[in-house]
């Protein structure tokens, strides 16, 4: 059964992975632009390669964190569905919220894939 407080819960979940995600992407940029300046510099071979390792380790979190976030995204649809059935509750400020994240989530999807 569904209730409002699962709802909440699931979309705080949505948020702190979309937040999660934003912070790995820019780790990632962050990173390659301190490789690529090591690489100008001509920086030690060791160092080159320890932080050519630290800039993959970021991006192997890439695609591990959307696919979290998608299946965050499918309870909260399911979650919110299930409310809207069940207890026949279409508004509240829970809700609007859930759908408000359940748009933004959308929307990055479409920008990833695009």
């Amino acid at each position: 059964m569904a209730s409002l407080r699962n709802l909440k819960i699931k979309t705080g979940t949505c948020k702190r992975i979309v937040k999660e995600l934003h912070s790995y992407e820019k780790e990632v940029e962050r990173e390659a632009a301190k490789t690529a300046d090591m690489k100008e510099k001509g920086a030690d071979p060791y160092d080159l390669k320890q932080q050519e390792n630290v800039l993959a380790e970021s991006r192997m979190m890439l695609p591990d964190c959307q696919k979290r976030l998608e299946a965050s995204l499918a309870d909260l649809k399911g979650i919110l569905a299930e409310l809207e059935e069940e207890l026949n509750q279409k508004e509240g400020p829970e809700i609007e919220e859930a759908r408000t994240i359940i748009g933004e989530v959308d929307k990055l999807f479409q920008t990833t894939e695009a």
